[in-house]
């Protein structure tokens, strides 16, 4: 006679409502399923902010579409999906553990705690995920650079590794304020915008659904996109740059990349590259939030 293993059922112990770790999952697989469609804004973005001249958006595509081809448009897209697996995972699923558990059952909270919560779920998220960050950065500019000046990181953990090794474990956090404020402006005004953007469409009759997610997911991403965009760029210049002929590295500090970069090329350098940003980073937050209100609704009905 041969005893039977019973195997635990995916049941959760609050009756029906889905465990804690679902809300990472829902988050990571959303983040990365709404990146695979704007990955190429995002490199024509950092290659726009690297770029200390006037270019067009278009002008920077041609360029790297002769020179590098589709691949160009996708360089450094290891890293993105790595990032998508830690950063978004966690700023996303901290967001909603710390609002539920603020809500303690309610419906709804505060928009000043909504904001509360984006704020300490974006920091927490960017300080731990920086060396994510830096390798993104660095793969996807790589292509800018004359060729015997390229880095050529085969992937995400080569970047990290080689990055440790050869400047140190101190440069895998190299522009961590502006990282990390910048993470916390996203997470505070795309998550709880996103939030608020849903309770008062809600409040006009509109119901759960397609058209409820993608007008409250555009409010939240051109918000997010115009307040963040001038800290992106101090990251994306501190986490690229090289030391001078003077050793001397040209950005110091976020302040002093915030007064440089208008003070060298004009105020509207800070919002260079907007329009790649926003088809970035509001098409990544419609797709984002779309697949995770889908995911979620899976969820709680396998949990239902």
């Amino acid at each position: 006679h041969r005893s039977k293993i019973r195997l635990p059922e995916m049941t959760s112990s609050k009756g029906g409502a889905p465990p804690m770790w679902t809300k990472f999952m829902v988050s990571g697989v959303a983040g990365v399923s709404g990146w695979m469609f704007v990955h190429p804004f995002d490199v024509l973005k950092v290659r726009m902010q690297v770029n200390q001249t006037q270019v067009s958006a278009m002008t920077t595509m041609g360029k790297i579409y002769t020179t590098e081809g589709i691949p160009g448009l996708y360089s450094g897209l290891s890293a993105a999906v790595t990032r998508q697996l830690t950063y978004t995972t966690m700023r996303l699923g901290l967001y909603e553990v710390i609002r539920d558990s603020i809500a303690a059952g309610a419906s709804d909270i505060p928009f000043h705690l909504k904001l509360g919560c984006g704020l300490t779920a974006g920091a927490t998220a960017a300080t731990i995920c920086c060396p994510v960050e830096v390798s993104l950065v660095r793969m996807q500019a790589d292509g800018n650079r004359a060729p015997a000046d390229r880095r050529n990181y085969k992937h995400a953990f080569d970047a990290m590794i080689r990055v440790a090794r050869e400047e140190g474990i101190a440069t895998l956090w190299r522009g961590v304020v502006p990282t990390v404020t910048r993470g916390a402006v996203v997470s505070t005004t795309q998550l709880a915008t996103y939030d608020q953007a849903k309770s008062i469409i809600k409040s006009f009759g509109v119901s759960e659904g397609i058209p409820l997610h993608l007008s409250s997911s555009l409010v939240s991403g051109f918000v997010y996109c115009f307040t963040s965009l001038p800290l992106d760029i101090c990251k994306t210049r501190m986490q690229d740059q090289k030391p001078g002929p003077d050793g001397k590295l040209p950005y110091r500090s976020v302040g002093q990349a915030l007064v440089a970069i208008p003070k060298n090329e004009g105020v509207l350098a800070l919002w260079k590259g907007f329009g790649p940003y926003f088809c970035r980073g509001g098409g990544h937050t419609v797709g984002m939030f779309i697949f995770a209100e889908q995911y979620k609704k899976m969820v709680k009905s396998y949990y239902a």
